[in-house]
């Protein structure tokens, strides 16, 4: 599965109602570290299978980056179950993400 981008319109459904994992990237296109983790992000959304990988573009969608808090970016945080389980901030590799999703 892509890797979905998410506006304050989908993300009830796509990630507060969804019934496994999903981790959301916090980014925008001038961060340099938000660049590097990209491609991670896109080999993760076709390679797992038991969990969602989103992305948010916090200058396109500013009311979620403020509900949830992001100061810093990149911020990945994995919800379960309708809740915000893991946060992590800046750039993190394919593994250490992987470990999020656990």
């Amino acid at each position: 599965m892509a890797v979905l981008h998410l506006t304050k319109d989908n993300f009830e459904a796509e990630v507060l109602k969804f019934d496994k994992p999903v981790l959301v990237d916090f980014w925008a296109t001038w961060c340099g570290p938000c660049q590097m983790v990209g491609p991670i992000l896109d080999e993760l959304g076709e390679e797992v299978t038991d969990a969602k990988i989103c992305k948010v573009n916090v200058d396109e969608q500013p009311e979620l980056a403020k509900e949830y808090r992001v100061m810093s970016i990149p911020t990945m945080i994995v919800f379960k179950d309708g809740k915000a389980a893991k946060r992590e901030v800046g750039a993190k590799s394919k593994d250490a993400i992987l470990d999020m999703l656990k």
